[in-house]
């Protein structure tokens, strides 16, 4: 939802700050007074081009800024979250327009390109009217309005998942063509590679125990004299601590004849005499083991060479050596047998063709059916919007090849009057009757494209009377479920409004410029009878508004 519009010296807009709620929101004003501007802006923060000269007289920068609240749930934080933009919940976008031509936008306080915006921002908000910003002039997204028309999400996904399983398999053959053509030379290095790990008998973590196995020989004198020394001094030698202790622990022995307390202490050193010896005994064995080949070491540097040159060549670790190994082995047996696993993946793929066929032309069926119940329904809605003789349908184009979105395009055409050829939609529609037209779809199609925000510029263009009725009573149920903002010179639309909006244009120290108030209930009675006599609208004027408004909306 857009929430905040922030706009400074854009046009002859000085100093702006519009807040804007949920619901129905209603823009109204005197012609020029800067209603389309606003718009303008809004458009120029969806990546829109720069219409003309737009920085006010005297001013060197022009800014425009949005805060876009989009609630804790809303997929489109995933988008900024791959992006490296995410902050909470808001999406604050901000693009700064110099006279010397130089365009800087910032997104969540981050500079981006103007392709970054329109690729962020094509689902956020969509305007209706003479913008380039439309989705009815995308022509992708048509088959997606239609799929969401009819529910056909769920076979569209079916589809997509032969389609996938159908490329998938089309890149293995191709691949496998490919290989086909090198074989030989392929062939000729894997054997070389496999030939060479399997001949180095590779043991998973054997480098590891390597480099201990190495450390050992380094030290192997150290280690020697360490733990035969220890031995000797603890046990074997002359003056060894066992024998000294068992001297001691003898005495005390003897002694506790004369004194019981000397013989729990005769105990203890008994029992670390035990230990001493149990160490000894163990220093011994291990000094034993030391009884290296003379020629080990140079053994075990030249096991290490060899594994750190495969592992320069194909992988940084034993494991991966092996994984390595593993691989071009397969590749090796699908090589060689090459035609047998070409067949197998012909046939695979001529069934999942099959398959794709089949779930691509039962959708294609769906969407012919879902065509003509959606024309028979915008074509209701536009005539209760004073299109009455207009003529509204999809055509499909059949595709040479199958594509991720089903077997055929799809485009919306209109006849907008009685005799007249149908034609591309994005083409032949006015920026009211592409409003219109939109407004049709929305009621038509409430979930649509998924965009929640909905600007109507010119909407109510060469309507009136029960028709600009019809118009504001169907933008206000697109006010339950979506965010509209919609510029009027109709006060039959306006009365239908949650939130209203006068823009005005005030002169000050010789400057004219542009402002936006939001009417309380009595203010908009004011504004409506303004939209109905005139600036000098009387008493009937006022009680005619009153009426409006009542019948528009009863809880005014």
């Amino acid at each position: 939802m857009l929430s905040d519009l922030i706009v400074k010296n854009f046009a002859i807009i000085e100093n702006l700050h519009a807040r804007f709620s949920s619901g129905f929101n209603v823009l109204t004003g005197e012609t020029g007074a800067g209603k389309s501007i606003i718009i303008d802006a809004v458009n120029l923060l969806l990546g829109g081009r720069v219409r003309g000269e737009v920085i006010r007289t005297g001013e060197q920068e022009a800014s425009v800024e949005a805060i876009f609240d989009l609630g804790s749930d809303s997929p489109f934080l995933d988008t900024l979250v791959a992006a490296g933009l995410d902050d909470g919940s808001e999406f604050v976008v901000r693009r700064i327009l110099a006279r010397n031509g130089k365009n800087r936008v910032f997104v969540n306080g981050s500079p981006v390109s103007l392709t970054q915006l329109r690729e962020l921002t094509a689902g956020l908000v969509n305007i209706y009217g003479q913008h380039e910003h439309q989705s009815l002039q995308r022509i992708e997204t048509h088959l997606s309005l239609l799929d969401h028309f009819a529910g056909l999400q769920p076979e569209l996904q079916a589809y997509q998942l032969v389609y996938k399983n159908y490329l998938r398999l089309q890149k293995k053959l191709e691949h496998l063509d490919l290989a086909e053509r090198d074989r030989r030379q392929r062939l000729d290095m894997l054997a070389y590679q496999q030939k060479e790990l399997q001949g180095a008998r590779l043991q998973e973590g054997e480098d590891n125990d390597l480099e201990h196995e190495r450390s050992l020989l380094l030290h192997a004198e150290k280690l020697a004299a360490g733990t035969s020394g220890g031995y000797a001094e603890l046990y074997s030698g002359d003056a060894a601590a066992c024998e000294a202790i068992a001297a001691v622990a003898g005495r005390l022995e003897a002694l506790q004849q004369v004194d019981p307390n000397l013989g729990p202490l005769a105990e203890r050193l008994r029992e670390y005499q035990y230990g001493l010896e149990d160490v000894a005994e163990e220093l011994r064995t291990y000094s034993e083991a030391l009884d290296f080949e003379a020629d080990r070491q140079q053994q075990v540097e030249e096991r290490l060479a060899l594994l750190a040159s495969l592992k320069r060549k194909y992988a940084p670790s034993v494991s991966g050596l092996l994984e390595y190994l593993a691989g071009i082995t397969q590749e090796l047996e699908e090589l060689k047998d090459i035609d047998g696993l070409r067949a197998e993946l012909s046939r695979e793929l001529t069934a999942q063709q099959q398959a794709l066929t089949e779930t691509g032309r039962s959708l294609s069926r769906r969407r012919e059916k879902a065509a003509a119940e959606l024309s028979a329904t915008v074509e209701r809605e536009l005539a209760e919007l004073a299109m009455p003789q207009a003529r509204f349908s999809m055509k499909f184009v059949s595709l040479e090849e199958p594509a991720e979105q089903g077997l055929e395009t799809g485009e919306f055409y209109l006849a907008a009057n009685p005799g007249e050829a149908a034609q591309p939609l994005a083409k032949i529609a006015s920026g009211g009757e592409l409003s219109r037209i939109m407004l049709a779809l929305k009621r038509s199609v409430p979930e649509g494209d998924g965009v929640r925000t909905l600007i109507f510029d010119e909407v109510d263009a060469g309507i009136g009377g029960e028709a600009a009725t019809a118009v504001g009573e169907k933008i206000s149920r697109l006010g339950t479920t979506h965010q509209v903002l919609c510029v009027t010179h109709l006060p039959q639309v306006a009365a239908f409004s949650n939130h209203h909006y006068r823009v005005a244009k005030q002169e000050q120290a010789g400057r004219t410029s542009t402002t936006l108030t939001r009417l309380g209930a009595e203010d908009k009675v004011f504004e409506i009878a303004r939209m109905l006599g005139g600036s000098h609208a009387g008493r009937q004027a006022q009680v005619h508004a009153r009426e409006l408004i009542a019948m528009s909306c009863p809880d005014h």
